[in-house]
């Protein structure tokens, strides 16, 4: 599987975000996005998920479902961890899981560290653990593309290692990731696009 960008543009509210975007990944591997605030990071990943629609240029996944879109083969988790307060972690996630199609979410639960506060209400807890339940969206279901914004967002040390650890085993099961970044992870991307926030054809480098 290889997704493609070929002369990407945006444009919100009237600006141009990014041109001249070209850049390849291939399951197995991560791109990781990089650029100051504004440089369109969260945009490509919304243009990817199919969220927003491209100016010019096109996305092309090869050897992807001919049947599904671009966005439905992917997982995207934003800023926002998309919980809703008035219910327990564990109905958060079954109610995800029956959305995408998924498996156990008890499962999941356990695999990011909450299986013990599934009946806990999603309003107590903390920035990290909303951002642990939101990850366990990717674990519910299999698709091959993940798309995540600043995925380490709230959380400590240990939470960054069980990031790191799920992200590998994605990328061994022939998964490609596709993550906006602001600080280092410690994980090996196979690619860095760097976004300078100026309308101009962007970066695309191996990382060493």
């Amino acid at each position: 599987m290889r997704l493609r960008a070929v002369d990407l543009a945006c444009i919100r509210a009237g600006r141009v975000v990014f041109e001249g975007l070209q850049f390849a990944v291939s399951n197995g591997e991560m791109l990781a996005v990089t650029g100051p605030n504004g440089a369109g990071k969260s945009s490509l990943l919304r243009l990817i998920a199919g969220l927003l629609r491209p100016a010019r240029g096109r996305l092309m996944l090869d050897g992807g479902d001919k049947e599904l879109s671009i966005g439905e083969q992917a997982h995207y988790v934003g800023h926002q961890d998309a919980c809703k307060p008035s219910l327990s972690v564990g109905e958060n996630l079954a109610f995800w899981s029956g959305m995408l199609g998924g498996a156990d979410a008890a499962s999941a639960l356990a695999r990011v560290g909450l299986h013990a506060l599934a009946r806990l209400p999603a309003l107590y807890l903390s920035a990290g653990q909303r951002r642990r339940l939101a990850l366990a969206r990717l674990l519910t279901v299999r698709r091959p593309i993940w798309l995540l914004d600043e995925p380490a967002s709230a959380l400590d040390s240990a939470g960054q290692g069980m990031l790191c650890d799920i992200i590998r085993a994605h990328l061994a099961d022939g998964g490609l990731v596709i993550a906006a970044l602001h600080g280092a992870m410690d994980i090996a991307a196979t690619q860095e696009l760097r976004l300078s926030g100026a309308p101009t054809i962007m970066e695309l480098e191996p990382v060493p």
